[in-house]
C-alpha cells in the first residue's frame, strides 16, 4: 500500500553528481501525471461508491494526500500506481481527528482548503518546511464570499485552522492571476454548495479539473473567450458518480528526459505516454519553438485526454523570448527550460517570473545561482531571467544548492549529463516528492550519476 513515507527517508542530505551521460536511448516510462493524481483521488472522495485510478503518481505528494482523505473518513486502497477509493458523496466527508499535515504537497493542500470550505466542522491545516513558506492568502481571500473564516498562526501561511461557514452560498469568482490550483480548489467548494456558481480566467489554465469532474458526472460548462480566457459555469451539489480514471504520464516530469536527450549529443529516445492537452504542454510547445526535434508518434487518448509517445533527437537549440502570458502556463517547467537554454545558440529571455518565488523555494533565484556557479551567463531580474546560451556546451563544475526543491534538484542533474565538468546538487532527497523513480529511469535511458560524500561538498 501507497504510504506517506517517513522512516525509510533518508535523514541527511544525500548528494548527487551527474556527467559523461552516454546518448540517451530506448524508451522512457513517464510517471503519472500529479495534477490529475491529486484531482482524481479528491473528487473520487466525493461520489458514493469505488473509484478505481491507474496510473496514480506513487509518489510523496500523492501519498500526502491519500493520508489526509483516510482522516477525512474516506476508505483508500492503494497498491503501486493503482488505487481504489471508496468515496462517501458530496458533503459526506468526515471531521478529522487530528490536523490535516500535507507534508510539502501545495496542490494537496490548496485542493483540500477548497474541499473543505463548504463544511462547518474546524480542520487544522500543516506542512512541512517548503509548503509553510508558501502563501496561502490569494486562495483564502478567494474562498472568503463563499463564506470561509480561517484562523491563522502566520499571515497567510500554514498552519492554518479552518472555521468553516454557517450557510456556505454560491459565488461569482473573477480570478486575479492564473492559477489551476486556486481554480481547482473553488471548484471543488462549488460543487458541494447549492446554486450555481462561476468563475472567470482571464487567461485560461489547465483544464484537469473541469474535465475530471465531468467525467464523475457534474454539471459543469466552459465557455472560451475570444481574448484567451473562459468562464466556467457549476451547479453544486449534483450527484458524482464513481468512475475508472486512467491518469496520462505527466508532462513536466517528460520534461527531464525530453531536455536531457536534446542537450546530450547522439540521443534518441522515446518519452512514453506523454499527456498533450493543450493546457499542459508549454514546456514541449517552447522547446520545439527552440529548434527541438521532438516528433509526436502513437497520438491516442487514455481516459479522454490526448496522450502521444514522443520521439526526441539531440538538436541545436536556439535561444527565444518567453513571454509572460506564456511563461504563466509553465511556470512550474521553468527551471528546466532553463536547463535547455544554457545549451542554447544566443540568449533566452524569460518574463513574467514573480510566482516563481513564491514556491517551494524561490526558484528564480536558485536557478539562477546553480547556473551561475556551472559557469552559465545568467542575469536575475525582480521578475526576470536572462540565460546566455552557451553554444552547445556548459562548463559545469559547479555545487547546486536544491533548497529542498525538487524541480531544482532535477533539472540540475540534467545539466550536468552533457556538461564537461560534473554537476553536483547538494541533497537529492526533494526528488521523491514528485517524482522518485528520476534516477533510476534516466540512468536506465543512458544518464550517469555519481553519489558524493556529504563531506566532500
Amino acid at each position: 500500500m501507497m504510504e506517506q513515507p517517513a522512516a525509510d527517508t533518508p535523514s541527511d542530505p544525500v548528494p548527487l553528481a551527474s556527467s559523461g551521460a552516454a546518448p540517451l536511448t530506448g524508451r522512457f516510462p513517464t510517471p503519472g501525471d500529479k495534477a490529475t493524481s491529486h484531482r482524481a483521488l479528491a473528487i473520487a472522495a466525493l461520489t458514493v461508491g469505488q473509484t478505481t485510478i491507474e496510473g496514480l503518481l506513487e509518489a510523496e505528494d500523492v501519498a500526502a494526500t491519500i493520508a489526509a482523505l483516510r482522516q477525512l473518513g474516506v476508505r483508500i486502497e492503494s497498491e503501486g500506481a493503482r488505487c481504489e477509493v471508496h468515496g462517501l458523496g458530496v458533503l459526506g466527508l468526515l471531521p478529522p481527528q487530528a490536523p490535516l499535515h500535507l507534508g510539502n504537497s501545495g496542490t494537496g493542500l490548496r485542493l483540500l482548503l477548497g474541499m473543505l470550505a463548504p463544511y462547518d466542522f474546524p480542520v487544522t491545516f500543516d506542512g512541512g518546511p517548503t509548503l509553510a513558506r508558501r502563501p496561502l492568502r490569494p486562495l483564502i481571500d478567494a474562498l472568503a464570499p463563499i463564506g470561509f473564516a480561517s484562523e491563522e498562526t502566520q499571515d497567510g501561511h500554514l498552519p492554518v485552522t479552518r472555521c468553516g461557514p454557517a450557510l456556505p452560498r454560491p459565488f461569482h469568482h473573477v480570478m486575479a492571476a492564473s492559477s489551476d490550483q486556486i481554480k481547482g480548489a473553488l471548484l471543488l467548494a462549488a460543487a458541494q454548495i447549492a446554486g450555481t456558481s462561476t468563475i472567470v480566467e482571464p487567461v485560461a489554465t489547465s483544464d484537469a479539473t473541469e474535465r475530471l469532474l465531468a467525467d464523475f458526472g457534474a454539471a459543469i460548462s466552459t465557455v472560451p473567450d475570444e481574448r484567451g480566457g473562459s468562464t466556467i459555469t457549476i451547479s453544486g451539489l449534483a450527484e458524482l458518480r464513481p468512475h475508472h480514471v486512467i491518469v496520462p504520464g505527466d508532462p513536466s516530469s517528460a520534461g527531464y528526459a525530453i531536455v536531457g536527450a536534446l542537450t546530450v549529443p547522439g540521443s534518441d529516445l522515446v518519452v512514453e505516454n506523454v499527456l498533450i492537452n493543450p493546457s499542459r504542454t508549454g514546456l514541449i510547445d517552447t522547446l520545439l519553438h527552440m529548434g527541438g526535434d521532438i516528433q509526436f508518434t502513437n497520438q491516442r487518448e487514455i481516459g479522454g485526454e490526448p496522450v502521444a509517445d514522443l520521439r526526441v533527437r539531440s538538436s541545436r537549440l536556439k535561444g527565444i523570448h518567453v513571454g509572460a502570458e506564456h511563461a504563466a502556463a509553465m511556470l512550474d517547467d521553468i527551471p528546466v527550460l532553463a536547463m535547455a537554454a544554457a545549451y542554447a545558440h544566443g540568449a533566452t529571455v524569460v518574463e513574467g517570473l514573480a510566482d516563481l518565488r513564491l514556491q517551494e523555494c524561490d526558484r528564480l533565484a536558485a536557478t539562477a545561482a546553480g547556473l551561475a556557479a556551472n559557469r552559465v551567463t545568467v542575469a536575475e531580474g525582480d521578475t526576470t531571467l536572462t540565460i546566455g546560451g552557451g553554444e552547445g556546451r556548459v562548463d559545469g563544475g559547479g555545487l547546486v544548492q536544491s533548497r529542498s526543491d525538487h524541480r531544482i534538484a532535477m533539472s540540475f542533474l540534467v545539466l550536468g549529463l552533457a556538461s564537461k565538468q560534473r554537476v553536483t546538487v547538494d541533497d537529492t532527497r526533494p526528488i521523491a516528492a514528485s517524482f522518485p523513480g528520476f534516477v533510476a529511469g534516466m540512468t536506465a535511458a543512458g544518464a550517469r550519476f555519481e553519489t558524493v560524500k556529504a563531506k566532500r561538498l
